[in-house]
């Protein structure tokens, strides 16, 4: 039974159609859209699938006009759109959120894919999980599958553009991080990748204090690569953190 999974984030729609709804299940075909661009999906993504999906589950943090004209796009399939809201807990995260339908659908998500893996790959852990794009969000997850808390703050991009709006004569080309930068596009883009980095750093001394072992570490995002080089913490870049996520709750449902 084919099932579609779509991410709306605040810059692209990815999307990609498994085999059947569950995790490890085999990808058929995917894609990706930058939201302006989400009306073409049926005519050129979409227009050619191998088979069509029976059923399909979202992520969107992009607003509900944005979802609507997703869901248009899907009437060549009879399918009934279905999204994700955050809640008390589901997929194995008790959500510990003061407030927990106000947790963003997208770290939800990806701290369920996180969960998944951690129990996928042995005895319980605690788990920190890193969305590097427009902004960063740093979450902590204990062995239990209890989120404690996390960081949201600007993405690279973000940094940048408000230091080009605040200050006179920074509207310089992009560098390279170094240790010791000795020129302003450098200093740049040091500052930002440290700042990012140096918050994941933070949050996982916290949390292996808290847990009383080395936490794992998964980045996921489409900025992940950027960062990940000079994160000097051991972690592991997973591309598809967030369709893990739906695919796990997915099959949770289907459980049920």
């Amino acid at each position: 039974m084919s099932f579609l999974a779509i991410d709306i984030g605040n810059t692209r729609l990815k999307w990609a159609l498994y085999a059947s709804p569950q995790p490890g299940a085999a990808v058929l075909a995917h894609g990706a859209e930058f939201l302006e661009n989400v009306e073409r999906l049926a005519e050129r993504g979409w227009q050619n699938l191998p088979q069509p999906p029976r059923t399909m589950l979202g992520c969107n943090v992009a607003g509900d006009a944005v979802r609507r004209r997703v869901e248009e796009q899907m009437e060549l399939w009879d399918v009934e759109p279905r999204w994700v809201v955050s809640g008390a807990q589901a997929g194995g995260v008790i959500n510990g959120y003061d407030h927990p339908g106000r947790l963003g659908a997208d770290r939800f998500v990806a701290q369920i894919g996180a969960r998944h893996h951690v129990l996928a790959r042995g005895p319980a852990r605690a788990c920190l999980v890193v969305m590097v794009g427009t902004a960063v969000t740093v979450d902590a997850i204990d062995a239990q599958g209890r989120f404690l808390g996390g960081l949201i703050l600007p993405g690279h991009g973000i940094m940048l553009r408000a230091l080009e709006g605040g200050t006179a004569g920074l509207r310089v080309p992009t560098g390279e991080v170094r240790e010791f930068p000795t020129n302003t596009s450098d200093a740049l883009t040091s500052g930002g990748n440290f700042a990012i980095t140096g918050a994941i750093e933070r949050m996982h001394r916290h949390l292996a204090k808290r847990a009383g072992h080395e936490p794992l570490t998964l980045m996921t995002g489409g900025a992940g690569w950027k960062v990940s080089p000079a994160l000097d913490i051991p972690h592991e870049l997973i591309e598809t953190l967030i369709f893990d996520g739906i695919l796990t709750l997915q099959a949770h449902r289907l459980a049920l």
